[in-house]
């Protein structure tokens, strides 16, 4: 299948051999011939140029470079130099000839195509140079009226497409950029959900005998039993509240303590979520080793929002008329993101 750039290549290369060869078939007097047949291969020289450097052939990822210094420079020579050239090559007489008045249209389809290679600047002062020098050799109206107005709509029409599009490009790639951001939201949720359930599957499979045992025996369980059933409960809520805190290490230091007689609370109130494996499994880690190092009979485990901070470890001691509201805090320990 034949690519749109290369569609264009050849529109542009047939416009321009065209408007050149209006410039060789001569209907009257030439009094430079080799001036003219010079000014007409300088332009289709600098034309081509113009429009071959950004080929590539099909399949090449690369972008086509950006034309350099010299190439503007010859576009700018061809829009002096090309009109002043070809009315100087014949007669007074003939300067309104269609071999002559060519340059108007041909130094315009150049700087069109100067225009569509992002060079406003330049297409505009080429633009300047070709309707200067035409007005000098024929007039204003003269030039007016044998192509300028067309060649300055050429170059406007694809200054506004050329504005569209790089508007639309930057639209494109910002619904994409959103779109890619809803897709990594989407899966990030899916893959979070994946993991509440397969957490709550893992409590209930654990929980799952003492229950049965519970309604065998109509609620009345032994003192072993209760507790068991008791901890199974706590490993529920903690699968449903912090899922994102826990691993083995964490679960197996938990449960000591509560076996011990600890009252653990683990709650995960957010900022984790952009953590990578690698740095919540060190966060996990340290909550491990301080869960087992702590003595306190009431333990509160809550993730945090802070930039600085991951997870808040506190610990409160008993008051001598047991626990209360204002039970003194004997345990402070702020896990740091890595």
């Amino acid at each position: 299948m034949v690519s749109v750039r290369t569609v264009l290549t050849v529109i542009g290369l047939a416009f321009t051999t065209y408007l050149a060869s209006r410039g060789l078939i001569w209907s009257g007097p030439v009094a430079y011939p080799a001036v003219l047949i010079a000014a007409v291969v300088f332009y289709l020289g600098t034309s081509w140029l113009w429009i071959l450097w950004a080929w590539r052939p099909r399949g090449a990822q690369a972008p086509p470079p950006r034309l350099p210094v010299w190439a503007v420079v010859l576009a700018l020579a061809a829009a002096l130099l090309v009109p002043n050239a070809v009315n100087a090559a014949v007669p007074h007489d003939a300067l309104r000839a269609s071999y002559v008045t060519w340059v108007i249209g041909g130094v315009g389809a150049l700087m069109t195509i100067v225009m569509i290679r992002a060079q406003p600047v330049v297409a505009w002062v080429g633009m300047a140079m070709v309707g200067v020098s035409c007005m000098l050799w024929i007039g204003p109206l003269d030039t007016l009226a044998y192509g300028l107005i067309g060649s300055v709509v050429w170059v406007a029409v694809a200054q506004l497409a050329l504005v569209f599009l790089n508007r639309a490009a930057r639209d494109t790639a910002k619904l994409a950029e959103l779109q890619q951001a809803a897709s990594s939201w989407q899966a990030a949720h899916a893959g979070r959900a994946q993991e509440r359930r397969m957490h709550v599957r893992r409590a209930l499979a654990e929980a799952g005998p003492l229950l049965s045992r519970t309604i065998v025996t109509g609620g009345s369980l032994s003192p072993a039993e209760r507790a068991a059933a008791q901890l199974a409960e706590w490993r529920l809520r903690d699968e449903l509240r912090a899922p994102r805190l826990l691993d083995d290490t964490v679960r197996a230091a938990v449960d000591a303590l509560r076996r011990a007689g600890t009252t653990v609370t683990i709650l995960d109130e957010g900022g984790l979520e952009d953590l990578p494996d690698a740095a919540l499994s060190a966060v996990r880690d340290e909550l491990a080793e301080t869960l087992r190092s702590a003595r306190s009979p009431r333990i509160f485990v809550r993730s945090s929002p802070d930039p600085r901070v991951a997870v808040t470890v506190v610990g409160r001691a008993a008051s001598a008329e047991g626990l209360s509201d204002e039970d003194a805090v004997e345990l402070w320990r702020e896990i740091p993101r890595p």
